[in-house]
């Protein structure tokens, strides 16, 4: 069965964004460690997930070959297979890309349950915390930036309290520290 993992950039207090939606308190550039580790959680990846709204920002983007990015990076983008997770899409209009919606757990079964490598989530926050919620992700894998927001959009849903185990910590030169969790019990 395939893996759900997350990846997401996270403040020091929590947050995947800022109040407003800033995204201005991430370290960019990443050291060549905090690079290394990141191209290494794709060892197994067959597929991208992403809510509509990032789906709106991240495909596009990739599609048109940002010229700050290595070429490795942009194939690999684009050449991976996306699921957007939307309720108010019915097909998808990007290439290589398919749509997802309604329940959740029905979806995600269906998806780790196909063959293939596994599947990672970039985002967006409405996605991130409802799979969280729904205890659908195998692996989190939070990078902690050395700054914090003061509010935004958190990771982790409000209401109830989920355990997990810590799998990995890492901190980088660049000052983020990478934090790899799993369900506790799993």
């Amino acid at each position: 069965m395939r893996k759900l993992k997350l990846q997401v950039q996270v403040s020091a207090d929590g947050y995947m964004s800022g109040p407003n939606g800033e995204m201005d308190w991430m370290t960019l550039p990443w050291d060549e460690e905090c690079s290394a580790y990141v191209t290494g959680l794709w060892d197994g990846v067959g597929t991208i997930v992403l809510g509509r709204k990032l789906a709106e920002g991240f495909i596009p983007h990739w599609a048109n070959g940002p010229a700050d990015e290595p070429q490795e990076a942009i194939d690999t983008m684009n050449g991976t297979p996306k699921v957007v997770v939307s309720n108010s899409l019915t097909e998808s209009p990007w290439d290589n890309t398919t749509v997802v919606g309604g329940d959740l757990t029905k979806a995600f079964t269906e998806l780790k349950s196909q063959t293939g490598g596994d599947l990672l989530v970039y985002g967006g926050g409405t996605l991130v915390a409802s799979l969280i919620a729904e205890g659908l992700i195998d692996e989190l894998h939070l990078f902690v930036n050395p700054a914090s927001t003061g509010g935004g959009l958190p990771v982790f849903p409000k209401g109830g309290t989920q355990r997990f185990d810590l799998a990995a910590a890492r901190p980088f030169a660049c000052g983020i520290v990478a934090l790899q969790y799993e369900p506790k019990g799993s």
